[in-house]
């Protein structure tokens, strides 16, 4: 017979099992002892995120997180720390990632795609409104809860994968060029909510087309293809998608449409929900405070 497996604790959480590595920690399920509820939890090694001296930034963007409360964002609820890890605990996710959808069934009909993509715009405009840019919106950041709904992950964790990739934004952009900005891959110095309105572009893309719109095995030409906007939209699409895909895949940011302009088109516009939700008024950022107390190594 096989020795049981050691139960590990982190505070009240009970840990399970790895569900995804990160450039910057990994990813365990969890439950909260106390309620019985599933949780994830991301683990950091605390000298990798202070010795790139990116301590108040991280404090500052986890602390928004703690005040988000939008049902297409993943919610973070606190934040823990032992002398050598941080753990910030998660909701938990079940229903995969959306893009398993696409590898399973191919593309989506336009009326899903178009939910999904409602539901992105809406988690986006919501954390662009309080200072949070995701600088690396892709497949994997993309969940859906048992409902069918969106739910985006790592908003305001962005700080972290660049830093503690220790090669600044390059990590980021490599890591998945093919959802990142023109702008973002000639490291030109960006505007965040530009960026990430591009990557939604290339999402919604995938969502119609079942495949990217940018692809190349030459990282060099995949780069000029992205910067020239070289691409072109599936005959099945209908003008309304079309006119959408070109709108924000447009290579000059200065130019590319905006989240108002798009909240204002007529094919986005189509059964369109807004998110309903409240307003976390104030959290409790005590936990916060205390894992970065010491965190001017």
């Amino acid at each position: 017979m096989s020795e049981p497996k050691a139960r590990r604790w982190v505070g009240k959480y009970e840990l399970g099992r790895m569900i995804a590595e990160c450039s910057f920690g990994k990813v365990r399920s969890a439950v909260d002892t106390q309620t019985g509820d599933p949780v994830a939890l991301m683990i950091l090694h605390k000298d990798k995120v202070l010795k790139h001296k990116m301590a108040e930034q991280i404090k500052r963007e986890i602390s928004t997180m703690k005040l988000i409360n939008h049902p297409n964002v993943v919610c973070l609820y606190e934040v823990l720390a032992s002398k050598m890890k941080i753990y910030i605990v998660l909701e938990f996710i079940s229903g995969g990632e959306l893009f398993d959808r696409i590898k399973n069934d191919g593309r989506m009909k336009e009326e899903d795609a178009r939910r999904y993509f409602q539901q992105l715009i809406n988690a986006v405009d919501y954390c662009h409104s309080r200072g949070l840019y995701h600088r690396d919106l892709k497949p994997e950041n993309l969940l859906l809860d048992v409902q069918e709904n969106l739910k985006v992950s790592d908003f305001g964790l962005s700080a972290l994968s660049r830093q503690v990739g220790g090669d600044g934004l390059h990590h980021t952009a490599c890591g998945n060029p093919n959802y990142a900005a023109p702008e973002v891959l000639n490291d030109q110095g960006y505007d965040g909510a530009k960026a990430d309105l591009w990557s939604c572009g290339v999402i919604l893309f995938v969502l119609l087309a079942g495949y990217l719109p940018f692809e190349d095995s030459s990282l060099t030409t995949l780069y000029k293809k992205i910067s020239s906007a070289d691409f072109s939209c599936p005959p099945w699409l209908s003008s309304g998608a079309k006119n959408l895909i070109v709108r924000i895949l447009d290579p000059n940011p200065m130019t590319r449409i905006t989240i108002p302009e798009i909240l204002e088109d007529v094919w986005f516009k189509k059964d369109y929900k807004p998110a309903v939700f409240e307003e976390k008024k104030e959290a409790n950022l005590a936990d916060v405070e205390a894992v970065f107390k010491d965190s001017e190594v």
